[in-house]
């Protein structure tokens, strides 16, 4: 019988290792890009369509929310739904209600870093151009200030708004006088804080008397999300409102 050398598989060479650990790298990579554009796109649908971020800039709705709380807003009611008394709302300068005051110069590069997060409702750049005030009458309701107590009234039922931060040993707001009926297509708004507040009853004066037109309203806020000590959900107080009759029953 002659001898036969026995054979082993060759050896895989550094070159093929190399070769497979760059592959290994690029599908990686590009896993991580594909992964990386999807979540951004989702963010940005959510944040066009659904919920969009805010953050509060001045102590208009204390004890409500405070300076700096960040806040997330629902868009969808503006599509698909009714505003109710109560409702805390953000919505754009119907004229006039804000100050023109210019905003400080940034530079280039920050200006552009802001705005892409902002298509993603990583950042709120425009939160200075908007404003946030609690719903007090809605189309057709008869709103006014004040009763005997100091109370606002909506179709002749007095408001026990437990909610409004008042100066101390005070048990009403200052009083700011009106009488108005809401028209159709607009609310009639107020902050909580009402001794510091430029909200409908200050704007009277304006083009559109005090009134935020739906269409201007982005929509609903819901939540607190920052500070984290402070994360939780906005009480609308709808309570507040349970007797109040429809426009036209009181």
């Amino acid at each position: 019988m002659s001898d036969q050398t026995a054979s082993t598989p060759d050896a895989v060479s550094p070159a093929s290792r190399s070769a497979v650990r760059r592959r290994g790298w690029g599908s990686f990579l590009r896993d991580l890009v594909v992964i990386v554009v999807i979540a951004l796109l989702v963010s940005f649908l959510v944040k066009t369509f659904v919920v969009r971020s805010f953050y509060i800039p001045s102590a208009s709705m204390e004890n409500t929310l405070m300076i700096k709380d960040r806040i997330l807003v629902d868009e969808l009611t503006p599509r698909f739904g009714e505003y109710s008394r109560g409702d805390v709302v953000v919505f754009r300068d119907p004229g006039g209600w804000l100050d023109t005051a210019p905003a400080p110069e940034r530079s280039a590069f920050v200006e552009g870093v802001d705005w892409v997060l902002s298509l993603f409702g990583l950042s709120a750049p425009d939160s200075d151009d908007h404003l946030i005030k609690r719903v007090i009458g809605t189309p057709g309701d008869h709103v006014v200030c004040c009763n005997a107590l100091g109370q606002t009234t909506v179709n002749g039922v007095p408001l026990d708004e437990s909610y409004v931060r008042l100066a101390p040993g005070a048990t009403a707001p200052e009083p700011v006088p009106y009488d108005v009926t809401v028209p159709d297509g607009s609310l009639w708004v107020l902050g909580d804080n009402r001794n510091s507040s430029r909200d409908s009853r200050f704007n009277q004066a304006q083009p559109g008397q005090g009134f935020v037109p739906i269409d201007n309203v982005v929509g609903r806020a819901f939540v607190i999300t920052w500070p984290f000590d402070r994360f939780g959900l906005i009480d609308f107080h709808h309570e507040v409102f349970a007797g109040v009759p429809a426009p036209g029953q009181q």
